[in-house]
Order: structure tokens, then C-alpha cells, then sequence
């Protein structure tokens, strides 16, 4: 027998409804069958008179009891047991319309939906609601996401989880489509096995694994974004793992000597000690434009900057978080809205960088890259901004829209992108 004080109040189980069904048709008593299970007397009754169903004799589906008026004269409904499989006629007919039963399926069922219909809606006052969804939607028009929100805002009291299914329900005025990543994506196509890279075995990733964990963990993932196909100029991306900093620097062309144009600017600006620091090991891709290895690699002064090593073909997961930040990227500077990469400047090419470096990323604990590399390496962090523009924003000013870009535009006296 369990013990009463071991089961403290917990709810009855699927178990102890069956107990309750199989003592009601015994014909046992409540005191009887609330020994048996460890709950009191009152909890077994409660828990019958509760969730008791009715069948009217014509019907074959059972439902919640309603006892009409006239069913009231029989006494096995008005107290214990309650039911009629209590009695000693059923389940011979009794001439009665109505059959009120317990049984343990039914009870589980009703107390799940009271369960379940008892969660729903919002539990907060109408003013602390109002504060969320105003600080929610604000947030989610910058581009930020339910975590990032419930990091930048603790005070709010929400998991992440509670924000998305309240976004979902509609209940902030909102709905799926205001948040980028639950849209969803089309499908990729079946490809057949990665093909070994071009650029031989001493440079492939397996190669680059080879190299050991700690090595590996601080690698540059290198790779170029595109805006529309007429457009001469791209992007070259350059993501740090170990703070997942994303820098973004302007090439002319799609080329492999602008690649190596790009990484000399950057090394003259930062120095080869600091260049190396941050920049070696570098993995990319099997572009054409990252064709020329020994430019990338060799340093403006003497000897080796970095050394680079290339993905499987069709293989671009193994350089992931870099396409994952492309994600947050194309926030700012979206597909099919008519961007022009060709319009773009290097002070574009800043403003991106402070607003998506500035971030607050759940995978850094709520810290952004930005704070991340401050925190780590001051003088890398100092050289970066120095030399590229950026700026640490507050959680406040941080725009991941292509408004925010175009604001900094406007102030430029430039033309609006898209």
C-alpha cells in the first residue's frame, strides 16, 4: 500500500483510475479505495462526481455527465457511489434513460482536457502583457529573434519557448511570418557524393582536421556573397569561430586577385602579428575565386600569414557557422529586394558589420561578437574597428533590417538600397 504522505498532492494517475474503476465495480466503499491507493477519502469522491460520464440507452457514445432532473431519484447518483456500476443491478437494465458510469479512460481524457484548457491564454496582468508584446514586437522589427529578446530583456520573466508559441497563437498581434526562421526554407536538392577538392590532399579538410581541436576551433571561415547576377561586385565574409565575428569587406570583382587585394589591405591595416593571430588557419571553399593559394597565404613582409585549406566539394557544412551567418547577414541585406551590391561603399560594408557583430548571440550566452572579441583580445578587437569601421552598438540601437543600413544612408545623403 502506498503511503498518504508520499503522495503528497500530486494528481491521480492512469493507474489510480483504475483502482477507482475496478473498486467502484466491486462495490467497495470510498474510504476502501482511498486506503488502497494512498489519497483521502474526499479526493476519490471528488475525483468520481467529477468525471462520471453518461450514456442515454438509445446513444452509444459517452460524454461529461449532465444527470437530468428526473434521473436524480435514484439514490446511487446523489451520494456514494454516484455511478451505476456501483450497483448491484448493472449492468442489468434498471428501466432508467439515462446509465451514469465511471470509467478510468474516460476520467484520464477529461482530466487531460481540464489540464490542457486550464494552460491556455496568458498568465500575466494586462499591464505586464502590454509591456511584452510592445517590447516584443519592437524587437521582432529589428530583426531580432525570441531568444535574442529574452536575453537582452531578463526582467520579462519568458523563456523562449513562451514567446514563440504566443507569437504563434496570435496572441501579440503577430503571427509565424514575422519571424524569418519559422517561415522555412525550400528543400534541397539530392546531390551525389562530395567530390575530393582540386587543390590536392595536403589542403583538403581532412587535412585541416588533422591539424588538431585547438587549431581547428580558431579558424577563419572564408566565403564570398552575391547580390544580383549583373552585379560586378560581391562580398568577401570572413567569420572567426571562436567569437563568430562576421567581417564583410567590398571586392571590385569576383576574382582571386581581389581576394588576396582584400586579405594584403587587411593585413597592412592590422599588422602580420595580429593578422596571424586571428586569421590562421582560414577554410573556404573550391570558388575560383580562392584559386590562388600562395597569394593568400604569403605575407606582405616574409614567409606565411596564414595557411588555408579547402572543403569537399558540395561539402559547404563543414564550414556551417559561416553559412548560418550569411543568414543574419542577408537580414540586412536581403535577396529580391532589388540591392544593388554594386551601389555598395565601404561605409555600407561598416554599418553591416556593427549592427550584426552588435547581436546578442545565444550561442555566445547572450554576449555579441563584438564584446565577445573585446573581452578576449583588446588589441585585435581595438585594430578591427580601427581599421574596418565598426562599432560596438547597445541592444537598443541594433537593426537587423535593411532600414537600419538605409537610415545610414540617408544620413550619408545616399540613395536608399531596393
Amino acid at each position: 500500500m502506498t503511503s498518504m504522505a508520499s503522495k503528497g498532492y500530486d494528481r491521480l494517475t492512469k493507474a489510480d483510475r483504475r483502482a477507482i474503476e475496478a473498486g467502484v465495480r466491486a462495490r467497495k466503499g470510498c474510504r476502501e479505495i482511498a486506503a488502497s491507493i494512498g489519497r483521502s477519502p474526499s479526493t476519490v469522491t471528488e475525483e468520481v462526481r467529477r468525471n462520471r460520464t453518461w450514456a442515454h440507452k438509445d446513444c452509444k457514445g459517452m460524454r461529461a455527465v449532465t444527470i437530468p432532473e428526473q434521473q436524480r431519484r435514484c439514490e446511487r447518483l446523489v451520494r456514494w457511489p454516484w455511478v451505476c456500476n456501483g450497483c448491484f443491478t448493472f449492468p442489468r437494465a434498471c428501466g432508467r434513460r439515462h446509465r451514469c458510469e465511471y470509467s478510468a479512460i474516460f476520467a484520464q481524457a477529461l482530466a487531460d482536457e481540464t489540464l490542457s484548457s486550464s494552460r491556455r491564454g496568458i498568465n500575466a496582468r494586462e499591464e505586464d502583457f502590454e509591456r511584452i508584446a510592445f517590447t516584443t514586437r519592437d524587437d521582432v522589427s529589428r530583426g531580432m529573434s525570441p531568444e535574442q529578446i529574452c536575453m537582452a530583456h531578463p526582467h520579462l520573466g519568458l523563456a523562449p519557448s513562451t514567446l514563440y508559441r504566443w507569437i504563434e497563437r496570435g496572441y501579440l498581434g503577430m503571427s509565424n511570418l514575422d519571424l524569418r526562421r519559422k517561415v522555412g526554407y525550400k528543400p534541397r536538392k539530392g546531390q551525389g557524393a562530395p567530390k575530393p577538392t582540386s587543390h590536392g590532399p595536403e589542403r583538403s579538410y581532412a587535412a585541416f582536421c588533422a591539424l588538431g581541436e585547438e587549431a581547428c576551433g580558431r579558424a577563419c571561415e572564408m566565403d564570398t556573397v552575391m547580390g544580383r547576377a549583373s552585379d560586378t561586385r560581391c562580398l568577401l565574409t570572413l567569420l572567426l569561430r571562436p567569437c563568430r565575428l562576421q567581417l564583410t569587406m567590398l571586392l571590385e570583382e569576383k576574382s582571386s586577385s581581389e581576394v588576396v587585394r582584400a586579405l594584403d589591405a587587411l593585413e597592412r591595416a592590422l599588422g602580420r602579428t595580429v593578422f596571424s593571430r586571428l586569421f590562421d588557419p582560414i577554410l573556404t571553399d573550391n570558388g575560383p575565386e580562392f584559386a590562388d593559394t600562395e597569394g593568400m597565404e604569403r605575407s606582405l613582409s616574409e614567409g606565411a600569414r596564414t595557411h588555408v585549406f579547402y572543403c569537399d566539394v558540395r561539402a559547404s557544412q563543414q564550414k556551417g557557422r559561416c553559412e548560418r551567418n550569411h543568414v543574419e547577414l542577408r537580414k540586412l541585406l536581403p535577396k529580391g529586394r532589388g540591392i544593388v551590391f554594386d551601389e555598395l561603399d565601404r561605409a555600407d560594408c561598416a554599418v553591416v558589420m556593427s549592427h550584426l557583430n552588435s547581436e546578442p548571440r545565444p550561442s555566445l550566452l547572450g554576449m555579441s561578437p563584438l564584446s565577445m572579441l573585446r573581452a578576449a583580445d583588446p588589441e585585435a578587437h581595438e585594430a578591427l574597428c580601427c581599421a574596418l569601421g565598426m562599432a560596438e552598438l547597445p541592444y537598443g540601437e541594433v537593426g537587423m533590417t535593411l532600414d537600419a543600413v538605409n537610415r545610414e544612408r540617408e544620413a550619408r545623403g545616399a540613395r536608399p538600397l531596393g
